[in-house]
Parts: structure tokens; C-alpha cells; sequence
């Protein structure tokens, strides 16, 4: 059977169209045999009686089915009955579905065209609320993996940071801040186990010496580390930082003077204090000495001259050269101290200074018999100063017999006389040997 309406095939036990929805027309029985003996019986008499042929007959069902082709199939009694039936079981169904193809189906085709439009519409609106519920519940569900996931991975990503070099080092200051020593250094031994190049473990560790009051063991975590790795610029920086958080910058230079590596050393430059230089170099001199003191890194210089380290407290500052004008050793230290206050190591340099000693004085005249008197004098070379007698006695500066030499000195008469000179270097004190003139002066 085909649909009037879209002309689509109706299955025997469907009252619906399967496309269009629309409803089986259902008609009493009709059998075209029928009209041919009312028309048989219409007829004349003659007619009346004539047999009815086959071909009649055949005819009459062909044009049928040629005119029916579109048309309502016309359902038995029985067939009516069995289809009541069906939809009298199945309606508890159909009518649980407000859009579905239950009694508004059935009777569609007596609805108006605007009353089925709506039903199409609210079928298709219910359609895309279940798309819409679809995609949401897909959405949901994707959200709810993706939270899974991430706290899957953020459980992982914590169980790592945990055994971290990280973790270690928070753990080990925590446990300072707890004071819980043996385990902080547990820690930090962990860290370093985990990664040596880095020194915040090393810094932890020192720190747990720090809170202690012991700074040679802090010290000893630093010197160790560098003693092993010489070229990890970072774990100079890390001791630097620590000399200078506990007031111990004088050291900062003698850690740097150690260092062969130029990478290190350009990295840590601005702590960089050179060494003081001095000039003249340390030797023995015969005349005075004026010695100047340089560091190539500038800077405030101090220096000492009586043996001992120079500081900024205990030194003389330096501001012009250092005048070594007596005779003796003397022993000149000093330090430098750059611009961020890191003072440098210890220079020193060892001075002698021996200033040459004149021979014996030249006295005229010389020794001798005279008939006059004469005067006598003594040569005086520069820097120095002559003293004499005329009792025979060693000249002495101190002697109250002894006298200055100022210029000539006039010859006793008629007498002998012993006349002793010397020279006294006006630097040092020190006298020549002794000029002796033995003179006899008579009368005519």
C-alpha cells in the first residue's frame, strides 16, 4: 500500500505512513465486482441476462489498480480488528511521548497545517535540547578527565618536588629554624649528594655552624667545597657572602689570592683588592729613603713600620711617601682597601739603611816643630761635624774637654801640644776614626 500524501510504501500492519506521518484512511470493504452486476442488473433486459465474462472482470481489476495506485488500501473487518488491538497494547507507550507518533499522529491529518508545523518545530526544538544535553554531557565528562589528569600529574609533580634538591635544602632550613641540627645536615647532605655545583646546600650547611658561634667550621663547609670544584664561580660567590655577613672581609682576599681561575676571578672582580707595592723595593740603602706605596685596584692604603699587620684602625693611613731617614732595619707593612671595604692581603718589604762612614778627618798643618804659632784647621765634608782636643784625649760630643770645630783654632806657643779631630755624621751619629797632630812651638 502506498501513502496518498508522499506516495511512500505502508506496511499491511501500519495505520501510519513511516515518512510523512500521516494517517491510513480505513473504509469499509469494496469489491469492483460488485459494480459490475449492479450495472449488469441496470441494464436492459436483454442486457440483463448476457453472462458475465472473465475479461470483464479482469478489466475492471486492472483499471482499478491503474486509478488506485495512490489510494487508501481498504482493510478487511478482521484486519481492522487485529490493528485496534496492536494499538490498544501499544498506547500506554506512544502516549508517554508527548511529540511521538501516538494519537496526535494518528489524527494528523485532521489537524489544521499550522498545529502540524508547531509539532514539527517542537520535535526538532526537542531534537537540539538532546544534542545540547549531549554535548554538554561530553563537556562534563572531558572537564572531569581533565581534572583526573592534572592532579595526577600535580600528585607526581609533588612527589618529585619533594625528594628534590629543592625540598632538601627548604627541609634543612626549616629544621634550623627548629633547631633540629643533625637533621638540617642531613639535608644539606642530601642536596649536595643531589647536585654539588649548586651552593645553596653548602650555605645551608654553614649556617648551621653560624647558629653555633663556630665560624672556623662554616668556613671549612666553603673551603672544602672549592678545594674540590676551583672553577664554580657560584660557590666563591657563596663564601664571599659569607665573609662579608659575618665581618670577616680581610679574608675575602686571601680566598680570591688562591684562585687560578680567570672565569672566577672576573666574575667576583668587584672584591678583587690588589696587594699594596712598593718603591723603592725592599734592599740596603747608604742614604735616606723615601718609599711610596701603590695598589693597582686604588683605594685607601694603610701601613705600619714596626713589624705588625696594618688594619684600618691600627695602620697609618697613607697620604705621601714613607721617610726612612736614620740608620737601621726596618720593616714596612701595609694593606689596601678597595671600594666595596674588602682590604687586601698583607705586603711587606724589609729596608736597611747604613750611611757610609768618612776617614779620619784632614788636619793642617801637619805634625811638626814651629817657631810661631800657627793656625789649625780641620776639613769638614757635608753632613758632617768636626770635634777636637788639644790634651791629648779622644774627642768625645759629650765630654765638657771637647770642643766644636767652628773654624780655625789657634796654635798654643812655646808648648807641645796633642791635637785629636774627628768627623761625627750629623745622620747617624756615628764618628771617623781619630787624626792625631803633635805640634811643638818654640821662641827665637
Amino acid at each position: 500500500m502506498r501513502c496518498t500524501h508522499c506516495g511512500a510504501m505502508i506496511p499491511d500492519d501500519q495505520v501510519v505512513c513511516p515518512r510523512c506521518g500521516a494517517e491510513v484512511q480505513i473504509v469499509p470493504d469494496y469489491n469492483p465486482l460488485d459494480d459490475v452486476l449492479t450495472r449488469e442488473v441496470k441494464g436492459s433486459v436483454e442486457g440483463a441476462t448476457r453472462q458475465i465474462q472473465t475479461d470483464d472482470i479482469r478489466r475492471y481489476r486492472r483499471d482499478d489498480r491503474t486509478k488506485n495506485v495512490n489510494s487508501t488500501r481498504v482493510l478487511s473487518q478482521e484486519e481492522m480488528d487485529r490493528l485496534r488491538e496492536q494499538r490498544r497494547r501499544s498506547g500506554g507507550r506512544r502516549q508517554s511521548d508527548s511529540s511521538s507518533r501516538g494519537t496526535g499522529e494518528v489524527n494528523r491529518q485532521k489537524r489544521p497545517m499550522h498545529t502540524q508545523r508547531q509539532d514539527t518545530a517542537e520535535l526538532r526544538r526537542l531534537r537540539q535540547q538532546k544534542r545540547l544535553e549531549a554535548a554538554k554531557r561530553k563537556r562534563r565528562n572531558l572537564l572531569i578527565t581533565l581534572f583526573l589528569l592534572l592532579v595526577l600529574i600535580a600528585a607526581g609533580v609533588y612527589l618529585v618536588y619533594q625528594n628534590s634538591y629543592t625540598s632538601m635544602v627548604n627541609k634543612g632550613y626549616r629544621a634550623i629554624q627548629s633547631r633540629d641540627y643533625d637533621a638540617a645536615e642531613n639535608y644539606f647532605n642530601r642536596a649536595v649528594t643531589k647536585d654539588r655545583s649548586r651552593p645553596d646546600a653548602y650555605t645551608g650547611w654553614a649556617q648551621i655552624y653560624v647558629d653555633q658561634s663556630d665560624l672556623e667550621s662554616a668556613e671549612d663547609v666553603f673551603l672544602s667545597a672549592i678545594e674540590t670544584q676551583p672553577t664554580n664561580e657560584q660557590l666563591y660567590q657563596a663564601a664571599i657572602d659569607f665573609y662579608m655577613e659575618t665581618e670577616q672581609p680581610e679574608k675575602v682576599s686571601a680566598l680570591l689570592q688562591d684562585c687560578e681561575d680567570q672565569n672566577v676571578l672576573n666574575a667576583v672582580s668587584d672584591y678583587i683588592s690588589a696587594a699594596p707595592v712598593f718603591s723603592p723595593e725592599a734592599g740596603t740603602y747608604n742614604e735616606v729613603q723615601e718609599i711610596t706605596i701603590s695598589s693597582e685596584t686604588g683605594g685607601d692604603i694603610y701601613y705600619t713600620t714596626d713589624g705588625t699587620d696594618p688594619t684600618v684602625e691600627t695602620g697609618t693611613k697613607y697620604e705621601q711617601p714613607v721617610l726612612i731617614q736614620t740608620e737601621g732595619d726596618f720593616e714596612l707593612r701595609a694593606i689596601a682597601v678597595n671600594a666595596n671595604g674588602i682590604p687586601s692581603t698583607v705586603a711587606s718589604a724589609d729596608y736597611t739603611v747604613e750611611f757610609p762612614i768618612e776617614n779620619a778627618p784632614a788636619v793642617t798643618p801637619s805634625t811638626g816643630q814651629y817657631t810661631e804659632p800657627a793656625q789649625i784647621t780641620i776639613t769638614v765634608p757635608e753632613g758632617y761635624t768636626a770635634y777636637y782636643t788639644m790634651d791629648g784625649s779622644t774627642p768625645d760630643p759629650e765630654s765638657a774637654s771637647t770642643e766644636k770645630y767652628t773654624g780655625p783654632v789657634d796654635m798654643p806657643a812655646n808648648t807641645q801640644t796633642i791635637f785629636n779631630a774627628i768627623l761625627v755624621n750629623n745622620q747617624n751619629g756615628k764618628a771617623t776614626e781619630v787624626t792625631t797632630r803633635n805640634y811643638i812651638t818654640t821662641s827665637d
